[in-house]
């Protein structure tokens, strides 16, 4: 999970971590326009040209926000709407020349958060964009920090320090921690962690998130055998419980 900044034209501070976005659309010359000017507002954005691709990048990363097309060489942006709401929760723009009411609303019942219609202007995607980052990761202007125990986890800087010590974790390792910490005291369901932090498409077995769960412990608990804070939820998942 990666944070960002807005700065106050509406953009991204661009000193900070990049917010994931893929673009799902044949198109190369549109999507390389649209990539070129998300780029310049901080965001990192990966272009899929079908629903192949998209279904490959989707197993291996983690996204932030989907602007996807309806007319696919290979399938329906629909049909790829309805597999990701499956497994994931990722903010979806449609953007397709498909502009009736019918296709707008099957939009919106398969999942889909906003629909803007081709042609549409660079300032109106990038406002649609703004807004819906901010109303699903929200735009703090300070540093976000999470503390339990003598843990101190910054989601800003992406550091973790425990007993005035910073502690090393890999890339995976702190996004998990970071996606329980934003979810911190709620059960997490198994498949919903490996589809947010491996991927929403990833075949990557439970017993890798299992493992990843193990070193979090070894490195933050003091008896990793009967953990304080990070917490087995029988039958669900896993669970950062935190005094607030």
């Amino acid at each position: 999970m990666v944070y960002a900044q807005y700065g106050s034209d509406g953009g991204i501070g661009l000193g900070l971590q990049n917010r994931n976005i893929l673009i799902i659309d044949d198109d190369e010359d549109l999507s390389s326009i649209i990539s070129d000017m998300l780029e310049d507002y901080g965001y990192h954005v990966t272009w899929a040209q079908d629903s192949g691709q998209a279904f490959e990048l989707l197993s291996e990363n983690t996204y932030h926000l989907i602007l996807l097309d309806i007319n696919l060489p290979d399938g329906t942006g629909f049909e790829l709407c309805s597999e990701l709401r499956r497994v994931s929760t990722v903010p979806v723009i449609f953007a397709s020349a498909r502009t009736s009411e019918t296709d707008r609303i099957t939009g919106f019942d398969l999942g889909g958060d906003d629909y803007l219609p081709k042609p549409y202007s660079m300032k109106e995607l990038l406002a649609r964009v703004n807004a819906l980052i901010r109303r699903t990761y929200g735009f703090d202007q300070e540093e976000r920090v999470v503390s339990f125990g003598d843990v101190t986890v910054n989601l800003t800087s992406r550091t973790v320090v425990r007993k005035g010590e910073t502690i090393s974790l890999s890339l995976r390792e702190f996004d998990l921690l970071a996606y329980l910490c934003e979810h911190r005291n709620n059960a997490i369901p198994k498949d919903k962690l490996l589809a947010e932090v491996w991927g929403a498409f990833s075949m990557v077995e439970s017993s890798t998130l299992t493992v990843h769960i193990r070193w979090l412990r070894e490195k933050l608990e003091d008896d990793p055998a009967k953990p304080q804070y990070i917490k087995t939820v029988y039958k669900v998942g896993y669970m950062l419980e935190v005094q607030e």
